[in-house]
């Protein structure tokens, strides 16, 4: 059997004798995650349509079909496809798609399930890539005629990928709206107009070595390795939306000398538009975050900032501009962290004019002393975490649903989401009086920094844009889940990402 696995440079070599000797060489391509019946069926047929079948299938890192894929590892996929009798060789990809592959091994047959068939349901677009590389080489794609058989399907209902409380949460989305419907669904947030207001933030993160204790003081000294700065704040949450909304506006303020607006500009998606005042007296805010290289825990932050309210002048300027803006935008989402961009006049006229509000309002190490939410009067949607949700009342131990809905009146809010890390999140509808609780579903966290931002962006327009409650919920958690998976807001949340968790989990 495991002399069946060879590498993918092998592979061409034994592609290429067995077309030397005459021999019609098949190609499949996938994860094949939990071998199955219907992947036999598959392989079978394949082989009948020449004589030599090669399969490669997606390497651990590339696979993209929710929190807790593959189910099986690498090593596990290849030992299983080797045991079958019409396998002739497998090899592990080393690309995330199949087009270098099919360049590479040049085979004379492509075969796909009837479910890419039609190339336009698939999400990624890569079936029409992987499509002209065959016809590059001179061979040619087929596609089963068996039934179809999804490895998703059975290991979302039999197997212990998701917990009992998730599995009911995506059952009761599947019954309801079911995984053809979702790209189209998805779609609808590109007719999304949406203006993003709050603070812009630089993320710096030094990547050290500890080296121990001061030898004459009680100092733990650190060793910078390297440097890497990321866009955060309100510039993230633009980026989060970039790939799924096609006209998105950032209105923030940089510092008086208008440092990183270069950076900011060459970092944020082509699609959107900017409008920035200089804050008077004020640097760009830098948050930086001092990491320890192996494990990436954080030893220490320190904060480039003057968090005083805008003055009297800059504040007309911004309300100025932003009263322009609204009228041209459906969601206005507002991150309002703190740092003193946005005053009450300036909160006054957000939810006086805004058609429809988001509200984030974050406690950070430089305003938990004093930030509230008590500024904002109307908004249609507020996700706050339970830490701040509690600090907001000043109650510790009270019973959440009740602090919810207390949330709810005072800032006369139709949605409140409350994020509870591990917990997941619970969303409170006043129009319908009624709590639904999401589970969470990240998998592996490397940097909880910016998962909250994450959630925000794709839960606040999927509600704005009408989508079932827990539909949007589930989507603002996956988008949190991808967030939590990378340092800072290294990486925004990706549609086709989203797209494909979403139809492999709800299959």
């Amino acid at each position: 059997m495991n002399n069946k696995i060879i590498s993918l440079e092998k592979l061409s070599k034994k592609v290429q004798k067995a077309k030397d000797s005459k021999k019609r060489v098949i190609h499949c391509h996938g994860v094949f995650d939990l071998l199955h019946i219907g992947h036999i069926k598959h392989f079978e047929e394949a082989k009948s349509h020449g004589d030599f079948l090669v399969v490669t299938i997606t390497p651990d890192q590339y696979v993209n079909k929710g929190p807790n894929r593959p189910a099986f590892s690498t090593k596990l996929r290849l030992e299983a496809l080797a045991a079958l009798e019409s396998v002739d060789f497998v090899a592990e990809n080393e690309w995330s798609s199949a087009v270098k592959t099919i360049k590479k091994i040049k085979p004379d047959i492509y075969f796909k399930g009837p479910d890419y068939k039609n190339n336009s349901d698939d999400i990624t677009g890569m079936i029409k890539e992987e499509s002209k590389a065959v016809e590059s080489i001179g061979g040619n794609v087929m596609y089963s005629t068996d039934i179809s058989f999804s490895s998703s399907s059975i290991l979302n209902r039999y197997s212990d990928l998701y917990s009992e409380e998730q599995k009911a949460f995506i059952s009761s989305i599947r019954n309801e709206i079911g995984s053809n419907d979702i790209k189209g669904i998805v779609d609808r947030l590109q007719d999304l107009k949406v203006l993003i207001i709050g603070e812009t933030i630089i993320d710096k993160y030094v990547f050290c070595e500890a080296l121990g204790k001061s030898g004459k003081e009680p100092v733990l000294v650190l060793r910078d390795l390297s440097t890497e700065e990321y866009l955060g704040g309100s510039a993230a949450i633009a980026n989060h939306l970039s790939d799924f909304c096609s006209s998105l506006t950032l209105l923030s303020a940089l510092g008086e000398e208008g440092e990183y607006q270069k950076f900011i500009e060459k970092n944020l998606k082509k699609n959107i538009q900017t409008k920035f005042i200089n804050k008077t007296n004020s640097p760009t805010i830098v948050k930086k975050r001092f990491v320890e290289h192996i494990t990436n825990s954080k030893t220490l932050g320190v904060y480039s900032i003057n968090d005083e309210a805008l003055s009297k002048q800059d504040e007309k300027r911004f309300i100025n501009i932003m009263l322009k803006e609204m009228k041209k935008h459906d969601l206005v989402i507002v991150t309002d962290y703190g740092h003193g961009l946005i005053t009450d006049k300036i909160a006054k006229e957000i939810v006086r004019n805004s058609p429809y509000t988001a509200l984030n309002a974050q406690i950070n190490a430089a305003n938990s002393s004093y930030h509230t939410m008590n500024k904002y009067d109307k908004v249609e949607c507020v996700i706050i975490n339970e830490g701040e949700l509690r600090h907001e009342f000043r109650n510790r131990d009270g019973d959440l649903t009740t602090l919810m809905k207390t949330l709810s009146t005072d800032l006369k809010a139709k949605n409140v989401v409350v994020t509870r890390g591990n917990q997941g999140a619970k969303l409170y509808n006043s129009k319908e009086d009624k709590f639904m609780t999401c589970p969470a579903f990240a998998s592996k966290v490397v940097d909880k920094v910016g998962s909250g931002d994450a959630m925000l962006s794709l839960l606040s327009a999927s509600l704005k844009a009408g989508f079932d409650p827990k539909l949007s919920l589930l989507m603002g958690s996956l988008a949190a889940a991808q967030s939590v998976e990378t340092i800072g807001n290294s990486k925004s949340i990706s549609k086709n990402s989203i797209l494909k968790t979403l139809q492999h989990t709800l299959k």
